[in-house]
């Protein structure tokens, strides 16, 4: 069987970005720009994907761990060069391949599929992915020969009159037969001004040795969009924002301003869920049905069940169970687990806790390291006190509990169900089943006391 593989470059610095980080690390709706080509590529069929790393490499490789195969570029000394570097991979191959670039997130496994397909059924050695643009300046050109064949690609400057009116340019994204490509790897030179390995020359090479070489023409030339900084990176950003927006509507979904709305490409919605504008819902998301995500709102790697309300309020690292109103202005921070029909309200924090079904914490409230049982009331401005200056200790609240305002918990506590605790108490001590704990001074009154101290008389 004859083997389709990947070859991705991504060992450049990426200068123009102006960043400590590598170019090919830096993130179009939740990913970084190499993982988007990668998955393109995986999402063709490719069985071997071939990442050459460079640049801080360790970086790169330690983002994209096992996912990939890696090849060492320690020089960049062309993209020839690059491609050299993957050779012992792709030796004993017999098959195909692309090469693809690092930068160029846009790319649509489709496209690399189809660009494949055409490579092997056109019976080509090589096949260069094109696209044609209004203003093509800088960018090398595709000469064809009357047949429809390429004869050869000529760098902008080096174009005469009549090929700078070519409109049709090169992408840099090549399909290969593996042999063809190896052959001419062999030949390659860095006899030019700039001493580098040019993988423009393998085209060339087989050209002059007169394998058939042929150009597949895309007509989104978006797809081909190469981020060389941060001006470049916003676009792509909003291009992919925009595809990922329309296919969440076309599933059903009410986003109310598209153009407000951030959503990374992993996450998943429900069907008639509304969106409403200044969201964003980022990671692994998912959110089910019917679910009302107000104004904006931040959800980051939770899960949130149908008929959910989150109000102005940030979900991160949480599971929100369904029928819950969460906000506004509650904060649920990672670990948390809310329960069915439970009310989580305004200025609510709630940390690496379980809130049981039907619970309410309606507001000022702090729950953190805890188990709250089902259908208990938390007063308002209670605290789990659950820090005392060394280490996090674990309060639980069984079910049917009720806390009066303005209670401290104070870890390690338990408050068994049924029980009662009176407004403004600080619990040290586990609270029994069915009984009514208060743990304060009781109120004494001093008549005439502020007459006294400032020497009033009536």
């Amino acid at each position: 069987m004859e083997e389709l593989s990947a070859i991705v470059l991504a060992a450049g610095e990426g200068k123009r970005m102006r960043s400590n980080q590598p170019k090919v690390l830096h993130q179009v709706c939740g990913k970084a720009l190499v993982e988007w080509v990668c998955d393109a590529a995986f999402e063709a069929g490719i069985q071997k994907c071939i990442t050459v790393v460079g640049h801080k490499a360790e970086e790169v490789m330690a983002y994209m761990g096992q996912k990939v195969q890696f090849a060492l570029q320690k020089e960049q000394l062309g993209t020839g060069h690059a491609v050299m570097q993957a050779q012992p991979l792709i030796k004993d191959a017999q098959g195909y391949v692309i090469i693809l670039c690092g930068d160029t997130p846009l790319i649509k496994g489709s496209t690399v599929k189809k660009a494949l397909d055409y490579h092997i059924s056109s019976g080509n050695a090589a096949t260069v992915i094109t696209t044609e643009l209004e203003d093509a300046t800088g960018y090398g050109r595709i000469i064809r020969d009357a047949s429809g064949q390429v004869k050869k690609i000529v760098e902008h400057r080096d174009t005469n009159e009549q090929e700078k009116a070519v409109r049709e340019i090169n992408s840099g994204i090549y399909c290969f037969t593996v042999k063809h490509l190896l052959d001419a790897l062999n030949q390659l030179n860095n006899h030019n001004s700039q001493g580098e390995y040019y993988l423009t020359d393998t085209i060339e090479i087989l050209i002059a040795e007169q394998f058939k070489v042929g150009a597949l023409k895309i007509d989104d030339s978006t797809e081909l969009l190469g981020i060389n900084n941060r001006i470049q990176l916003s676009q792509a950003e909003a291009i992919m924002q925009k595809n990922i927006v329309n296919k969440h509507m076309e599933n059903g979904v009410t986003i109310m301003a598209p153009a407000t709305t951030l959503i990374h490409s992993n996450v998943e919605i429900g069907g008639d869920t509304i969106i409403y504008p200044g969201c964003i819902i980022e990671g692994d998301t998912k959110i089910q049905e019917n679910c009302m995500i107000g104004p904006n709102s931040r959800i980051i790697n939770s899960i949130v069940e149908d008929n959910v309300e989150i109000q102005y309020s940030v979900v991160v690292d949480s599971y929100v169970g369904r029928d819950t109103h969460i906000g506004p202005f509650a904060y649920l921070r990672p670990g948390s687990k809310i329960g069915k029909e439970v009310k989580i309200g305004d200025f609510v924090e709630v940390k690496n806790a379980v809130i049981g079904d039907k619970s309410k914490v309606s507001h000022l409230t702090y729950i953190g390291d805890a188990e709250v049982g089902k259908n208990v009331n938390m007063g308002c401005g209670t605290v789990v006190v659950n820090y005392d200056g060394q280490k996090k200790h674990k309060t639980i609240i069984g079910d049917n509990a009720f806390v009066g305002c303005n209670t401290n918990l104070v870890s390690p506590v338990v408050v068994n169900e049924n029980a009662y605790i009176a407004a403004g108490s600080t619990i040290t001590d586990e609270v029994p089943k069915d009984s009514l704990a208060i743990a304060r001074q009781r109120q004494i009154i001093k008549q005439d006391w502020v007459k006294k101290r400032r020497g009033l008389n009536d």
